[in-house]
């Protein structure tokens, strides 16, 4: 069944009831792809995920987790096989990470050369304060034509935007990234046909409250604010976007 909307990076298993956030995804027809932020927790998302029409699993491990989990990487590589998503990886050099940066970049290069080994996987990225180092490994280590990236929530420069584009990557926007100044320079930088929709929930709040999980309306409308045109125009791109980052039809397959 073709979706309906695209939430293309969310923690399921971070909100309290795991099965009801993958079932919400489900009923609002949101192809969801469920970030993991360790290897040990994919298992047990994946075989939940198993019979959900609109929610696949990445295999991750969060560059804010590769201080104290990196001792996961082998069990990263022994699943890698399973899945042909990955997120969250990346990098992160903000103050509260910034100790581990050398480790991290070690540690993405490794996941980006395991991908490229693979070929045909599908990342989400993550690229807080790094994303020139985050663009420079991928050009080192994973060929456009030996996977895919999707940069999620990305806060780089208009350049990097753009070197980003030239590299192949997608871009996956939210709607607290576009209620910044600097998120809607980069949407603007970003072209229709390499853009998506996410949500980050439940890290992302409206109101006080996280957001749910497939809840892309709101950042749907500002991105057809930003480009004058209607929100159902915008819809119907961002699900054929999915389709060209999936390479086949956008039911994500498995």
């Amino acid at each position: 069944m073709r979706p309906e909307f695209v939430d293309f990076h969310c923690h399921l298993d971070l909100y309290p009831d795991l099965k009801e956030a993958m079932a919400r995804c489900d009923a609002l027809r949101t192809a969801t792809l469920a970030v993991t932020t360790t290897p040990k927790a994919f298992p047990r998302n994946r075989q939940l995920a198993m019979h959900s029409e609109f929610v696949r699993v990445g295999l991750g491990l969060h560059p804010q987790l590769v201080e104290e989990r990196a001792g996961e990487l082998d069990l990263f590589e022994r699943l890698l096989s399973e899945t042909r998503y990955v997120g969250e990886v990346g990098l992160d050099a903000g103050p509260r990470h910034y100790r581990s940066f050398e480790l991290q970049k070690q540690t993405f290069r490794r996941i980006l050369n395991l991908c490229a080994d693979a070929g045909g996987k599908v990342l989400s990225v993550h690229s807080v304060r790094s994303a020139k180092h985050v663009l420079d490994l991928i050009e080192e280590c994973l060929p456009a034509d030996r996977g895919t990236v999707v940069l999620h929530w990305f806060t780089g420069s208009v350049a990097e935007v753009r070197r980003g584009v030239e590299m192949g990557c997608f871009f996956s926007v939210n709607e607290k990234m576009l209620s910044s100044p600097n998120g809607r320079r980069v949407l603007g930088a970003i072209p229709d046909d390499r853009l998506l929709t996410e949500t980050d929930g439940p890290f992302v709040e409206r109101s006080g409250r996280p957001i749910g999980p497939g809840d892309v309306g709101p950042t749907l409308h500002e991105i057809a604010n930003a480009r004058g045109i209607s929100a159902p125009v915008v819809q119907t791109k961002i699900v054929e976007n999915l389709r060209k980052v999936l390479k086949k039809d956008a039911t994500l397959g498995r």
